[in-house]
């Protein structure tokens, strides 16, 4: 899939060839400066002028496949509890923050990443309570255009086309990330009277919270094309919180996404 269009390639290409700057085209076609500069590369290797090595093809920008399902997982984990930073020469790294309580989370991330992006490298950062799995490229802004300065919650968060198209296509890996990110499984109990007689009732239920608006529309949504009931589950004022403990529901959830490892 080539997501901006061969047009917008070549008009790039044409401005580049008369002269202008990898970062004044960038804003004129309103593409990613590290796409252009990666356009520039290939194009000059195209005509003999940079024979170096090689960079890593982009989903986006090249066609290359996308591994779909490993993508859905991903960008629920960006979500929640994700980020894509600028560092330096147009590279940018993708961090998603693991609690260190689950081993099994930081595995399954680590390997989105690498199913995402085969040729760059994944490597985790201890932090205290947590690691951040982080991977380096200067497409990451391509396939995570949500990205940009702030929380998520105080801004705009909105899927593009061919993220929603992925979306659809695999909905239950989304709705994992999703919860691996900001989400759990737990049990609740409360009491009933019985034949005169008050016992105790367990009962297990998934939530997710979010404080993003956007992002919990993207949830509830998702879950809506699943079948899966869910309720709002307000404290404190807050309606940050989504329930899933319609039994049906959660024997879906359980099935599909599971608890934390």
């Amino acid at each position: 899939m080539n997501f901006h269009g061969t047009d917008v390639r070549q008009k790039a290409l044409t401005l580049l060839r008369g002269g202008a700057r990898n970062a004044d085209v960038a804003r004129k076609l309103n593409v990613p400066a590290g796409t252009i500069s990666y356009w520039r590369h290939l194009d000059r290797a195209k005509r003999g002028e940079c024979p170096g090595k090689p960079i890593p093809l982009c989903p986006r920008c090249d066609g290359r496949d996308l591994d779909e399902a490993a993508y859905a997982y991903l960008l629920g984990l960006y979500l929640g509890d994700g980020c894509v930073n600028h560092h330096r020469r147009g590279v940018y790294y993708l961090r998603i923050a693991c609690a260190d309580d689950w081993p099994g989370l930081i595995d399954a991330c680590m390997e989105a990443m690498r199913r995402v992006c085969p040729a760059n490298k994944v490597c985790r950062v201890q932090r205290q309570g947590c690691q951040y799995v982080t991977s380096s490229s200067k497409h990451w802004p391509c396939l995570f255009p949500q990205h940009g300065p702030g929380k998520k919650h105080d801004r705009t968060i909105a899927l593009e086309p061919w993220q929603q198209e992925t979306v659809d296509a695999h909905p239950w890996e989304f709705v994992r990330g999703l919860i691996h990110s900001d989400g759990c499984r737990l049990t609740n109990w409360t009491t009933r009277l019985v034949a005169g007689e008050r016992k105790r009732y367990e009962y297990p239920r998934y939530f997710f919270t979010n404080k993003s608006d956007d992002i919990r529309q993207l949830y509830t949504d998702t879950l809506d094309t699943l079948g899966v009931i869910w309720t709002h589950c307000t404290r404190h004022g807050n309606p940050y919180n989504i329930s899933v403990a319609r039994k049906a529901s959660v024997a879906l959830m359980d099935t599909h996404v599971g608890p934390k490892y």
